[in-house]
């Protein structure tokens, strides 16, 4: 499967647009970490754009999510590894995050919304003036972007990437699809 492919999926089973935003931005920022860790950049691309491919079918039964976004990937014949992560990019199950892939979406998923959170608190709310010291600092707050799970976001260590490294990445690449994501 290809981005286009991907998309087209996706727009015929999420109508939210904010989720569609998310889901790219987790994209860009899987695509980041792979290029750092010498990785597939586009297989993981696409872990990040389907992660939630399920999200609008599950969210008010958290324990399908990712299950049923797994089953999803299997039956369009997504890769077993691209499958696994968004498998278990879901807390609730206790699944182990084995691979690298699995570690970077469960660390690229929570960071997605605190960078977006920051950019909407900007005056312009543009992610352009978006700094990783404000991301930093913000992430700090515990009454910011509680949805953000800060320890989550923290885990990028696993992979030898320092937290600061991370928002770095993350948002430098997200920065890249401001305009896609109307930000």
């Amino acid at each position: 499967m290809n981005r286009e492919e991907a998309l087209r999926e996706i727009k015929q089973r999420v109508k939210n647009q904010n989720l569609v935003n998310h889901m790219i931005a987790v994209e860009v920022i899987m695509k980041g970490l792979a290029k750092r860790l010498g990785e597939d950049v586009e297989k993981w691309g696409l872990c990040g754009l389907l992660h939630d491919i399920d999200y609008e079918e599950t969210m008010d039964l958290p324990e399908k999510h990712s299950l049923v976004g797994a089953e999803i990937l299997e039956e369009l014949g997504l890769e077993d590894d691209i499958v696994y992560a968004v498998k278990v990019h879901n807390e609730i199950h206790g699944f182990e995050r084995k691979s690298k892939m699995d570690k970077a979406l469960w660390a690229a998923d929570p960071v997605s919304g605190l960078i977006i959170a920051c950019a909407l608190v900007m005056p312009d709310k543009k992610i352009e003036n978006v700094t990783v010291e404000s991301v930093i600092k913000k992430m700090k707050k515990k009454d910011f972007a509680r949805g953000a799970n800060r320890e989550q976001i923290a885990s990028i260590v696993e992979l030898d990437i320092p937290l600061e490294e991370f928002i770095d990445i993350a948002l430098n690449s997200m920065k890249q699809v401001s305009e896609e994501i109307g930000l």
